[in-house]
């Protein structure tokens, strides 16, 4: 249990640090917008200029899409 719990606490610090934003309401709401807009093909400007040269060379799957919205967002 004791190491169970240093893990947990040990994920949500490493997602803090990559993401300190991620605490702040207006910061969801930036990623729900973003989300809903992806699915209409409307993504926003600021969304656009996180994604790096080699998101679009390299195949594209959910977790790293996840991880360039969250970037746009939480940083």
């Amino acid at each position: 249990m004791k190491s169970f719990t240093f893990l947990v606490a040990g994920f949500i610090a490493g997602i803090y640090l990559s993401w300190p934003g991620i605490i702040i309401s207006k910061n969801w709401k930036c990623f729900n917008e973003i989300i809903e807009k992806s699915a209409d093909n409307k993504i926003s400007l600021k969304a656009v200029l996180e994604v790096s040269p080699s998101y679009f060379i390299k195949n594209k799957n959910r977790s790293s899409k996840i991880r360039i919205i969250a970037d746009a967002c939480f940083r």
